[in-house]
């Protein structure tokens, strides 16, 4: 590596603040204005696309510009993103119709891969090792903050300003970020640029995983699940990975080095990213529709209900990076571990009798358990991982939260809507297909309320409860799943001057490499 002038630390870490917020907030800012957007643009029949392109384009290009990053110079790769990302943002205030949004939200989640994944892996870089555990739990704490912000934020713009400027408000504030980080972050260059990109692998790798969103996204919506076209789907994700493997274990440059995943460490910290990913979007799914469907008008903004769990989010990721440099990664994530287990079994056994100031615990006690996860695994995962591959092991860390998300969220999904359905056949066997909604969602909606009996509301309100019990009963296993990777982690702590560590704003030099050109 070749030594350049020192980074200006505060002003580097205000533009990657600035720059990951943006990108947090943009997978939840549109949902609150969504009603607006759908009001003027139309396309109700494809609306979820509008989610569901920003989500695809981001799992895709996180691997990828983790790579690029790492072959070419982080700064490089960060800033193109956040100039995709505001081009993307830009387009979407300008969208005159639903696919033309669709198009451009898939832009906007190009960039934001770009972004989260190559933050904390410049956090990692320009921190000493007594400091990465403190500044990760920032990020993590700014990444749970936005949680709460983003439906906020979209609901103040959509009543006072107009729907357009949840997506505007990102340029001036991108182009701070793009300042700061041009002119305070200097990183150091890597020295082998000869090496060539893995188009192949690339793309292999980017039609599979294409595939298997697809087939998440529109598996038991678009299409039954046993369709030929979802199956289909399913399979071809399957065979492009397999042809992905063997081509990346041929390549010089694999944009996904699997010779990583035979560090136990390594491993442990992709399923923990993944099963926790699950909880994570369990919890953000089902607690607001429980509060809001069975605690009738009692959650007065969409907005804030997620907010007591957002705050032990922050909480936990701020504070348990402190003690990174005392004990052992496996002793900290066991705490975290105990507390979701903890967690999931109390919201189990939620119904329609238990008092919000109790399922509110329930939530603070899931989000201290969450948010430990965040300064952990960005440590945990690139621990005695060699200075050139910090940048795909940082965006496979995201990716594997994703994916677990997505996962989670249509495997859950699948069991909350037969377990509704089961319910409502036991407390109503006479009319229950006449009375089930096909999507739990309508149960919020004061006009479906209106439009059914009070006896039978009440009934359907009983299932609702009861079949998000359930999925939280079923999550009781995702968190045990959780808590076996959380004890593959050995004793490993994290390690403090190192020899050759890279010093703040400066070179890694002489760092020890544990990963050369795919092997450990």
């Amino acid at each position: 590596m070749e030594a350049t002038k020192k980074s200006n630390i505060p002003w580097t870490v205000t533009g990657l603040m600035l720059a990951l917020l943006l990108a947090a907030l943009d997978q939840t800012i549109i949902s609150t204005a969504m009603p607006t957007i759908l009001g003027e643009l139309g396309g109700l029949d494809q609306f979820v696309w509008v989610f569901s392109a920003y989500l695809i384009a981001n799992v895709v290009s996180m691997p990828i510009f983790g790579k690029l990053g790492d072959m070419y110079g982080r700064k490089l790769f960060f800033l193109l993103g956040l100039i995709v990302f505001m081009i993307g943002s830009a387009l979407c205030g300008t969208s005159e119709s639903m696919l033309q949004l669709i198009i451009y939200r898939a832009i906007q989640g190009i960039g934001g891969g770009a972004l989260m994944p190559l933050t904390f892996t410049i956090v990692f870089d320009i921190f000493p090792p007594e400091k990465r555990g403190k500044a990760q739990g920032l990020f993590g704490a700014v990444f749970g903050i936005s949680s709460v912000l983003g439906p906020l934020a979209g609901a103040y713009f959509t009543d006072y300003v107009n729907w357009q400027w949840i997506f505007y408000i990102n340029l001036p504030l991108g182009v701070v970020s793009l300042i700061l980080i041009s002119l305070f972050y200097h990183p150091v260059l890597p020295k082998n640029k000869n090496l060539k990109v893995d188009w192949l692998g690339t793309l292999v790798f980017a039609a599979s995983i294409i595939a298997l969103m697809l087939g998440l996204e529109l598996g038991g919506k678009d299409y039954a699940w046993n369709s030929p076209v979802i199956i289909g789907l399913f399979v071809a994700a399957a065979v492009l990975f397999v042809g992905f493997y063997f081509i990346e274990r041929a390549a010089s440059a694999p944009i996904i080095p699997f010779p990583l995943f035979r560090s136990r460490l390594f491993t442990a910290s992709m399923g923990i990213s993944f099963f926790y990913g699950a909880l994570m979007i369990s919890a953000a799914t089902y607690i607001p529709l429980f509060v809001q469907g069975v605690f009738q008008g009692s959650a007065t903004s969409a907005g804030l209900v997620l907010t007591p769990m957002m705050l032990g989010v922050v909480a936990s990721s701020a504070f348990s990076g402190r003690f990174l440099g005392n004990a052992s990664f496996r002793s900290i994530m066991l705490f975290s571990a105990g507390l979701l287990l903890v967690a999931t079994v109390l919201l189990g056994t939620v119904a329609v009798d238990t008092p919000r100031w109790l399922v509110t615990m329930y939530m603070i006690v899931l989000g201290l358990g969450i948010g430990t996860q965040f300064p952990v695994i960005s440590i945990s995962s690139v621990q005695s991982v060699s200075f050139q591959y910090r940048g795909v092991v940082t965006s496979l860390v995201s990716f594997f939260r994703s994916i677990g998300s997505a996962v989670g969220v249509t495997v859950l999904g699948t069991i909350q809507s037969y377990a509704l359905k089961n319910r409502i056949v036991e407390l109503m066997p006479d009319n229950a297909s006449a009375q089930t909604p096909a999507d739990p969602q309508v149960l919020l909606s004061e006009q479906f309320r209106q439009a059914v009996p009070k006896e039978i509301m009440d009934k359907l309100i009983i299932g609702l409860a009861d079949s998000i019990a359930f999925v939280f009963q079923v999550s009781i296993l995702v968190a045990a799943l959780g808590l076996m990777f959380v004890l593959l982690m050995g004793k490993a702590k994290m390690e403090l001057g190192q020899r050759g560590q890279q010093k703040p704003g400066g070179a890694g030099e002489g760092e020890e490499s544990t990963v050369q050109h795919g092997h450990l």
